[in-house]
């Protein structure tokens, strides 16, 4: 690594206020999983002078429910909220999608906020730069996006809308779309299915920091599931997930949410599949035809034909085990 400062904030205002004041120089740091290796390979044309540790603000770990449902500070561990018991007990999606990121030394230090903010894993954007140098692909100001004529399999099958086509790779942004979360800010509040850009990225400016989660509690008669596919369990991200939620009142589907992960530059919420549902007895064929219309506008592209059909099965298999 290269030299930087190392400083210590006691609130969120006075690490907002040394972003502001770096003028993009800055970068912040709470578990690292996902900076230190940036840092390590220097995949950035322009490598931070100072991380702004966020560690040292009181009260940004804490998990706790009220009577709107449940808050998630953004420093909270990964490792923390897939055992809380409030959180298995009453919002066990999110638990199961917190307990599925990487491996236990990463859920140990990884933050939810960390989770949800972690800079671009396409492979080629973090190319390293001692391997021959870092490839300028477009989110680094070049002119293209090498998936499209390289290896693309891990990459969008809901096209590039503004022509990058890595995935949003946040597990547990899934789980929370789908449940209709919200996040505040140090400037504002917003629901997490408007926080994510087609860049793919977040709406964050260079000196806002993501402060806390809010779930609205289940409704009444809702269940939900999570799942995730990826070739090795214990470390890789995914390469297809989806989470569901059913609310079934008298045997028929009242209300559904369903959101694919890893197959769009955003959380893809599949609005067909939920409205092939309502009003359906959920069955084996109804979540049949649901999966095939959530990927009915899909275009993979040469490498990536594959998450097509994981994906249908998944919403499937989701969708059941929801019911």
């Amino acid at each position: 690594m290269k030299p930087f400062q190392h400083v210590n904030a006691s609130t969120t205002d006075e690490a907002a206020s040394l972003l502001h004041k770096s003028r993009g120089k800055a970068k912040l740091i709470a578990g690292g999983t996902d900076l230190l290796g940036i840092l390590t390979d220097d995949i950035l044309p322009a490598y931070p002078r100072t991380l702004v540790n966020l560690k040292t603000i009181p009260g940004l770990d804490s998990i706790k429910e009220d009577s709107k449902g449940l808050r998630i500070g953004a420093l909270a561990k990964l490792s923390d909220i897939a055992g809380h018991p409030v959180i298995k007990d009453r919002y066990p999606m999110i638990a199961r999608a917190a307990g599925s990121v990487a491996m236990p030394q990463v859920r140990n230090m990884g933050t939810i906020g960390g989770n949800l903010c972690q800079d671009n894993r396409c492979w080629y954007y973090r190319y390293p730069n001692h391997l021959g140098g870092r490839l300028i692909c477009l989110r680094k100001g070049g002119t293209i996006c090498y998936t499209l004529t390289r290896d693309n399999r891990l990459d969008s099958i809901f096209g590039g809308p503004e022509g990058c086509f890595a995935v949003c790779p946040s597990d547990i942004a899934t789980s929370l779309v789908a449940m209709g979360a919200t996040v505040t800010t140090t400037r504002r509040a917003v629901a997490l299915q408007d926080f994510f850009t087609p860049s793919p990225g977040t709406i964050l400016d260079a000196d806002e920091i993501l402060t806390e989660i809010q779930v609205p509690r289940p409704r009444e008669g809702s269940r939900s599931a999570y799942l995730k596919f990826r070739l090795r369990k214990s470390i890789d991200f995914a390469m297809v997930n989806v989470a569901c939620v059913l609310t079934v009142e008298g045997g028929l589907c009242r209300e559904a949410s369903i959101v694919l992960g890893a197959v769009a530059p955003t959380p893809w919420r599949a609005k067909g599949a939920e409205d092939v549902l309502r009003g359906r007895l959920v069955d084996d064929a109804a979540a049949e035809e649901a999966g095939q219309i959530a990927l009915a506008n899909a275009t993979p592209l040469t490498m990536n034909k594959y998450k097509v059909a994981i994906a249908r099965v998944l919403v499937k298999r989701a969708i059941l085990a929801s019911a």
